[in-house]
């Protein structure tokens, strides 16, 4: 008998273990709650163990992506009909969707704490993540969720101690009356990187970081405040070190990640006060999006008069250097993204017509660029520009 009851207890004892193994392998509704509970059901201990599983895994993309941004008004449900229609009628397969917007707002219903405690997450105009994206993908359609890192007056008002600060401790506003992040405050950096756990683990394909930098106008503005920079680490540092942070963070995470910069880092020997530098960035995200608009780009750059009227001349000098740079990081064996830059969609010095969006488009496949992102503020794109 006492052997039998030996026996016995260590069958019990096998059991528990390969239970409890199993169990750590799944997702239960309350580490991963829908938005229609979780404020009922949520467990804090278990999301936080859903934030931090640790199963090395890695998304697998083979699509040359042709995207549209879609701003919060967009990704209502009365609206965002039309563009998915936009999306099957021609060959554009993606779309970049505010996750956290300009004004510091999320778009969806959030598990985070932060996000919770100081509201970023009200009025949310995806009620559910996991049903918007699984809706996307059963419609072929490639998700990338951008997220507005440094700019962000909604966390500067509601979290001022993360906040850009003058000298005399006063919160600093840009020329526009908008707050930032201090980007050194690296407290804030693990909301922004939760914000991006939490919409990996519901299935978006790829997070994507705009405002990943300084405030521009660097030489005025770096008189005005201080910044909480203990290390004493430059701009370029910074940047590099989020992106790494946030690599780290997301490694057990499906999912792809790219940054968005000026369109003059491709060409840029310096960072240009606001911390992007190339060899900093492209070792660290799968895709590089420079913000190529000709309309932005001053008279004579590349010795091209007016690049507002040259956007063919423009997108294949900025092209070229982007190549450039990332063929030498490769030859000193660093790892570089794939270019995907944003094209201009929109009118500005000029009116943007289809002929001036083919001429861009043109120019990239020349140079063997075969992705890209289309830029339009309000979303009012050029339909007749796309086959």
């Amino acid at each position: 008998m006492p052997g039998n009851k030996l026996v016995f207890l260590l069958l019990i004892a096998l059991s528990v273990s390969l239970g409890s193994c199993s169990n750590s392998q799944e997702i239960t509704e309350e580490q991963h709650p829908t938005s229609t509970n979780h404020k009922y059901s949520y467990d804090k201990l278990s999301y936080q163990k859903e934030l931090t599983k640790k199963t090395p895994v890695k998304k697998i993309n083979d699509k040359e992506i042709r995207g549209i941004y879609l701003n919060r008004n967009s990704l209502k449900e009365k609206n965002l009909g039309s563009y998915l229609d936009l999306l099957k009628s021609t060959n554009l397969n993606a779309v970049v969707i505010d996750i956290k917007d300009d004004f510091g707002k999320l778009t969806y219903d959030s598990n985070i704490e932060t996000a919770n405690d100081i509201g970023s997450d009200n009025n949310p105009v995806i009620a559910d993540m996991d049903e918007f994206l699984e809706r996307l993908e059963k419609e072929d359609i490639y998700t990338i969720g951008r997220i507005v890192v440094f700019k962000d007056p909604f966390l500067a008002e509601q979290k001022n101690e993360y906040a850009l600060k003058r000298e005399n401790g006063s919160v600093w506003s840009d020329h526009g009356g908008v707050k930032w992040i201090d980007p050194y405050k690296k407290e804030a950096w693990r909301y922004i990187t939760d914000i991006a756990k939490e919409v990996a683990a519901s299935g978006i394909d790829e997070i994507q970081y705009d405002y990943i930098r300084f405030p521009e106008n660097a030489k005025k503005v770096d008189k005005e405040i201080t910044y909480d920079n203990k290390n004493n680490q430059s701009k370029s540092q910074l940047i590099s070190s989020f992106l790494e942070y946030s690599k780290k963070s997301l490694q057990n995470y499906s999912v792809n990640v790219s940054a968005d910069v000026f369109g003059l880092v491709t060409t840029a020997k310096d960072d240009m006060g606001i911390g992007q530098l190339w060899e900093q960035i492209s070792p660290n995200v799968d895709y590089i999006s420079p913000m190529t608009y000709p309309s932005h780009y001053a008279p004579f750059s590349y010795g091209i008069s007016n690049p507002d009227e040259h956007p063919y001349d423009l997108l294949t000098e900025a092209m070229k250097d982007a190549k450039q740079r990332n063929e030498k990081l490769s030859e000193n064996g660093k790892a570089t993204a794939t270019i995907r830059p944003w094209i201009q969609d929109f009118n500005y010095k000029s009116d943007y017509t289809e002929s001036d969006i083919r001429n861009q488009l043109k120019a990239l496949k020349v140079q063997g660029i075969h992705q890209y992102l289309l830029w339009n503020a309000s979303n009012d794109y050029t339909d007749e520009a796309f086959d």
